[in-house]
């Protein structure tokens, strides 16, 4: 028993080994990891005579993808941006510069084309936009607290190959979710808004 039971082991090994070889040879690498500067754009909301507006700024995005196969991708993703969240209102005005991490999980399809070197994609998923003030002076107000928003996130866009193992990658993303107030309810709308993230940056693939 113990014999065949290793027997099939040792087959689904060679098995599982022949398969990685088959693809390497094919061309077909099944991770890649991502490097890409940013964009991060958050429209205004207004509600009650109360305008809240986002400054735009810039930030980072790591990004890892595994490869299920040719066309279907799973993905983890880690943003950084800094921004400040402002309120006009007849109860007075407000400014709280925040550090925006995201933290996000999306499947990402590969659409089939045949542009030379070019690889177009779509994504959606989900994940967590965390708003967290810096304390720094002119942008704090006082009480306010570390605050996480589910979001929900679209986009797509396209790798263009510049050698084996590198891409080039321009990217959009779409993020969709809930005002952060920081736990001050003066602040608190349950407003939905969206932010848009263009990117551009490298992939290397392995």
């Amino acid at each position: 028993m113990i014999n065949k039971v290793f027997a099939a082991g040792l087959l689904g090994a060679v098995l599982v080994l022949a398969s990685t070889a088959k693809a390497q040879e094919d061309g077909f690498m099944r991770h890649e990891i991502a490097v890409q500067g940013t964009g991060f754009f958050t429209e205004d909301s207004q509600q009650n005579g109360t305008l809240e507006h986002s400054t735009n700024t810039g930030g980072v995005l790591l990004n890892y993808r595994f490869h299920i196969n040719g066309w279907l991708a799973a993905e983890a993703s880690y943003g950084y941006d800094r921004n400040t969240q402002e309120s006009f209102g007849s109860g007075g005005n407000t400014a709280i510069q925040t550090n925006v991490q995201q933290a996000t999980g999306a499947l990402v399809v590969d659409i089939p084309v045949s542009f030379h070197r070019m690889r177009p994609y779509v994504l959606a998923g989900a994940g967590a936009l965390v708003f967290d003030p810096t304390g720094n002076a002119g942008g704090f107000v006082s009480g306010a607290q570390w605050q996480a928003r589910p979001a929900f996130v679209y986009g797509g866009g396209v790798d263009y190959r510049l050698v084996r193992h590198v891409a080039l990658r321009v990217e959009y993303r779409g993020f969709v979710y809930d005002r952060p107030d920081f736990g001050i309810a003066a602040l608190s709308s349950n407003i939905t808004t969206h932010t848009a993230q263009p990117s551009a940056g490298l992939v290397f693939h392995f």
